[in-house]
């Protein structure tokens, strides 16, 4: 197929698919983690976060690509989640910019943008790590951009950008020790090689017009969350409200007797579209999720089941919830108006109730709920600053993967704030002791940010597969103890596990372990674990808290 000239319409169905082909296979690049514990979330982070960039450009009425293309960047960079998906942003942020002004693209403009989008992404990356996405977006880009020096087909330099990402992913464990050690490839890169196969796969015309993207069922709940607030929310009367009733239905399909025709995706969301809007329709070969602001709730439900039996119904007034957060608003608005600014907020990401009553113990005033498998957003960072109503912000993200997401949502912001680079709750808790509501921005920075080496930290958590690390073998359901980031035990016992870790990380100059029980944690377990701590270290005190935690039954500090 030869296509000398891309255009906005093919660009918008090859993010579609790019972002489908990934949703796919998210399972399998989380699978690619290297370290063997429940709690890989590459595959997911990327996949949210480029879900974000097409719902974003779902609601841009273009066809020009370098408008697509800011609609794309916008999207990713708001729904950005980890250090997968900031560094995808970036990857777009720099292709959108290279493109702005044009409405179509030549075959060297596109492969230009490409190597734009490897330099921003560089550029945004404090330290880059060569093995990982970075190596394979700027190895595919230089393959693009040679191949545009001998072709005018755009298909073309498509092929030699998938053919060269290819290979640069098998490279990666050749560039990256753990990962041979491992036997995985990047887990990023792979996630971009299989964007960057659905691109390829619509302009080679192997993609049928209907198999555009869907959104997976998690990111249909976080999208209709946001698009019922945003509906509910407008500044506009209640009596403007067009449809009124935020419907829901699942149906079973081809189940019951009220079963009148066979299920077609595009006949049934097509009606369903011509009733209401703000409509989202998720399928598979068994269940149809809808969601519709409708006039007609009745006649969702009534179309509905002439596909299937109804499993589930939610019908809510919007109108009545308009007007009720109307009134919140107001008041809300009255309170701010009247409501000095605090002179600091200081913001901590962490999950688990008990872990987040602990560092709002400690001063922290507002608390993201999410760490390992629930990466925030830079957008949901970016609420947090806002609601947080400070003068100056300072922001825990107490997980290395939230790093970039944070810089992101502090270069973003109007409002001065800082990143404190917490790896671990336990540095988190310890970074608090330092903060001073006296001192400035930077010196706070730099007095929490040097609390941090004070504290060694530990995990327990169980391991998902056979591997070896650094020497260790580990067993799949082996109980790893984790310090500072390195699995240092495995062992098929639990206690002895977070014995032996807490052993490892106390030295001589110690003085306090701190132990925080996790979703199945034994209280008598972790009292037996302290008792025996106590006894081999008597100038050590040793404290027990609830953090109920996931994927982490213990999580353990020592200073």
């Amino acid at each position: 197929m030869n296509v000398t000239k891309l255009e906005g319409k093919q660009f918008r169905k090859m993010v579609s698919v790019g972002a489908k082909r990934l949703d796919t296979n998210a399972e399998y690049v989380n699978s690619l983690n290297v370290f063997p514990v429940p709690d890989g979330d590459t595959g997911t982070n990327m996949n949210l976060s480029l879900a974000s960039g097409v719902k974003s450009i779902d609601n841009t009425t273009s066809d020009h690509i370098d408008q697509l293309a800011a609609a794309l960047s916008k999207g990713l960079l708001m729904g950005a989640r980890g250090n997968s998906g900031v560094i995808l942003s970036q990857l777009f942020r720099g292709f959108g910019k290279a493109i702005e002004g044009k409405e179509t693209l030549t075959a060297k403009e596109f492969a230009a943008a490409f190597t734009n989008g490897v330099q921003t992404a560089y550029k945004a990356v404090m330290k880059p790590v060569e093995g990982t996405i970075l190596t394979v977006a700027r190895e595919s880009a230089k393959a693009g951009e040679k191949q545009a020096k001998t072709t005018e087909n755009i298909v073309e330099v498509m092929e030699a950008i998938v053919r060269e990402a290819k290979k640069s992913l098998d490279r990666t464990p050749d560039l990256l020790p753990v990962l041979k050690e491992v036997g995985v490839v990047d887990s990023g890169g792979q996630g971009l090689l299989f964007i960057y196969e659905g691109f390829l796969e619509v302009l080679s015309g192997k993609i049928s017009e209907v198999e555009v993207y869907q959104p997976s069922p998690q990111e249909m709940t976080e999208m209709v969350n946001a698009e019922h607030h945003r509906s509910v929310s407008n500044h506009i009367a209640t009596e403007d409200i067009k449809y009124g009733y935020c419907t829901e239905i699942m149906v079973k399909i081809g189940e019951g007797e009220t079963v009148k025709q066979e299920f077609d995706y595009d006949t049934f969301r097509n009606h369903l579209n011509e009733i209401g809007d703000s409509l989202l329709v998720v399928s598979d070969d068994e269940i149809v999720k809808v969601h519709v602001h409708t006039e007609q709730p009745g006649e969702v439900m009534n179309y509905g089941q002439e596909f299937g039996s109804l499993v589930k119904i939610k019908v809510d007034n919007m109108r009545l919830q308009h007007e009720t957060i109307l009134e919140n608003e107001e008041a809300h608005a009255d309170h701010t108006a009247s409501a000095e600014k605090k002179p600091y907020g200081v913001i901590a990401v962490a999950a688990g109730e008990g872990v987040q009553s602990l560092f709002k113990s400690l001063g922290v005033n507002y608390v993201i709920s999410g760490g390992q498998t629930m990466n925030p957003s830079t957008e949901d960072i970016l609420k947090a600053i806002e609601a947080i109503h400070a003068e100056k912000v300072i922001i825990l993200p107490n997980n290395k993967n939230i790093f970039m997401a944070a810089d992101q949502a502090a270069e973003v912001s109007e409002l001065p704030v800082v990143v404190v680079p917490s790896r671990t709750v336990s540095q988190g808790m310890s970074a608090m002791l330092a903060f001073n509501e006296l001192n400035d921005l930077e010196t706070n920075k730099k007095e929490m940010s040097a609390e941090l080496e004070n504290v060694v930290s530990g995990q327990i958590t169980t391991a998902v597969r056979d591997t070896e690390i650094e020497g260790i073998s580990i067993k799949k359901d082996d109980y790893m103890g984790i310090i500072d980031g390195k699995i240092k035990v495995s062992t098929t016992n639990r206690k002895e596990a977070v014995l032996d870790t807490l052993k490892k990380m106390i030295s001589e100059d110690s003085e306090i372990v701190t132990i925080l029980l996790g979703e199945g944690a034994d209280m008598t377990e972790a009292e037996a674990i302290a008792a025996e701590i106590s006894q081999d270290y008597p100038d050590v005190e040793v404290e027990i808290h609830e953090g109920q935690q996931p994927v982490y039954p213990y999580l353990l500090s020592v200073e």
